[in-house]
């Protein structure tokens, strides 16, 4: 198996809102958050615009690979975390928004907010306090810190504490 560099997390935290909501109209939509699946890798290439190997991340053992998708229409993905259990906290690979969720120009505001509080409360189901890590750009350690409430721990780790966790979970999982 080749092997996996790390090269950091460069997601940008556009907004932190309720669910996600349309860019242009701020009509907000309910998600869910599933396992991906290999017959969604059709849709997820290079030719449509995806940046990563998400088939990779799928082969990977140690690697659960979720999908996010507004309630009531589950074919449009509109991004993609890949995390590992770790023995004390939940680790993020990869993060990625759909192409028509990047840019200026995005469809929804609030795709990789989603898919990191879904990173937090799978720690939390998992007896890990929320805790989760990533390794992120050099460039946006301070980004990550002023809208996740993420630590930088030193080079480029950031983690997010019990705390941080718990309001990120309260804003696009309010119910639980």
């Amino acid at each position: 198996m080749k092997k996996h560099l790390e090269k950091g997390l460069d997601f940008e935290v556009d907004k932190l809102t309720n669910s996600i909501e349309n860019a242009i109209s701020g009509d907000s939509f309910r998600t869910e958050v599933s396992l991906l699946n290999k017959s969604d890798l059709k849709n997820i290439s290079n030719k449509n615009l995806w940046l990563f190997d998400w088939k990779s991340e799928l082969k990977n053992p140690l690697n659960e690979v979720y999908k996010l998708t507004i309630v009531g229409n589950t074919n449009i993905i509109q991004g993609l975390i890949s995390i590992e259990i770790k023995t004390d906290h939940v680790y993020m690979h990869l993060l990625e928004s759909a192409k028509f969720n990047r840019g200026k120009n995005k469809l929804y505001n609030g795709v990789p907010g989603n898919l990191v509080a879904f990173a937090c409360k799978l720690s939390f189901q998992r007896g890990f306090q929320g805790a989760i890590s990533f390794l992120s750009k050099s460039q946006l350690v301070e980004h990550y810190a002023e809208t996740l409430d993420a630590f930088h721990l030193g080079n480029r780790i950031m983690i997010i504490e019990t705390k941080a966790a718990l309001k990120l979970i309260g804003k696009y999982f309010p119910n639980i």
